[in-house]
């Protein structure tokens, strides 16, 4: 090859078409760089190899709500919302209850009337 030509050095990087996993641990790593402002979030990406998208998404997870949203990759649900969802679990259940009560107190209506009405086997006619 003529000295002339300069070659330049390629690099390329190939996923094999396999998604990687990331621990929690890594997640609060990467997320914490981005929080020292020290590099922009698409730098910290790229020298983490995570997707720029991704990161923002970890990171609006964290500021949101916290270690526990980015560790299970959760929505954020807001205590609100929470506390409409037991209120509503607790009235289901009285509902529950008050149905269930009426369900045994048929049941028993209907057995006693079932023994009223049974023929007398003492053999009267």
């Amino acid at each position: 090859m003529p000295k002339h030509v300069l070659m330049s050095e390629i690099e390329i990087i190939t996923d094999g078409g396999h998604r990687r996993r990331w621990t929690a641990a890594e997640k609060l790593r990467i997320v914490e760089e981005t929080l020292d402002g020290q590099a922009s979030i698409s730098v910290v990406a790229r020298r983490n190899g995570v997707a720029p998208n991704l990161l923002y998404r970890w990171r609006r997870l964290m500021l949101e709500g916290g270690s526990v949203a980015v560790t299970e990759d959760d929505d954020v649900t807001s205590n609100s919302v929470v506390r409409e969802m037991e209120n509503r679990i607790r009235e289901l259940e009285r509902q529950l209850g008050r149905k269930t009560l009426e369900a045994e107190i048929l049941r028993e209506a209907l057995d006693k009337s079932r023994v009223k009405n049974r023929p007398c086997s003492r053999g009267r006619h």
